[in-house]
This record gives structure tokens, C-alpha cells and sequence, in this order.
């Protein structure tokens, strides 16, 4: 939140703070498309909707790249892959993910 320009430095009460809190996490789950997540919303993937919306992406390229081949000079173009896992403090080793 604090590197989103649009967060005060300060709130002026509790209230300001829930009002503002209640935009941006409908924003940040429903509207922002995260790049850790294959450029979908959280909510796409909690969802259980994300490898449906990651196909078709993949169709449209798919297309783009039979349509115009000479376009993709490397390779056909591919949708972003999903992450194994995400994490905001991964484990240091194993044993702190068996916990």
C-alpha cells in the first residue's frame, strides 16, 4: 500500500482509514493485475478461474502468431506462466515449510 501514490502519509481518523482501505483492496484483489501472479488479480486466481483466463490468453497469442509469425522474431509468444507458490516471507528452509 505505502507505494501506491495515491496513500496519505497520514489518515485523519480510523474511519478515513476503513474508507480509504475498503478502494484499495477492492482495487488490489479485483482490478490490479499482479505480475508474481501471472498478470492476474488475486481474486481471478482464488477463483479457481486462473488457468481458464491463462488458456485464453494463450489461444489469442496462438492466433496472433499463426496469423503474423514473421511479428515473433524469437519464439511464439506465451502467457505468463502461474507460480508453484507465492509467498510475501518465504521459508528460509525446509523445516519452516513443514511447520
Amino acid at each position: 500500500m505505502k507505494y501506491r501514490p495515491e496513500f496519505p502519509d497520514r489518515f485523519g481518523s480510523i474511519q478515513d482509514a476503513r474508507a480509504f482501505c475498503r478502494t484499495f483492496f477492492d482495487w488490489y484483489n479485483n482490478r490490479h493485475h499482479h505480475s508474481g501472479i501471472g498478470l492476474l488479480t488475486p481474486q481471478q486466481v482464488h477463483s479457481g478461474r486462473a488457468g481458464q483466463i491463462r488458456q485464453q490468453r494463450q489461444d489469442v497469442l496462438d492466433a496472433a502468431h499463426a496469423r503474423h509469425p514473421n511479428r515473433f522474431v524469437r519464439t511464439a509468444p506465451q502467457a505468463p506462466a502461474m507460480p508453484t507458490a507465492a509467498w510475501i516471507n518465504p521459508p528460509e528452509n525446509s523445516q519452516a515449510q513443514a511447520a
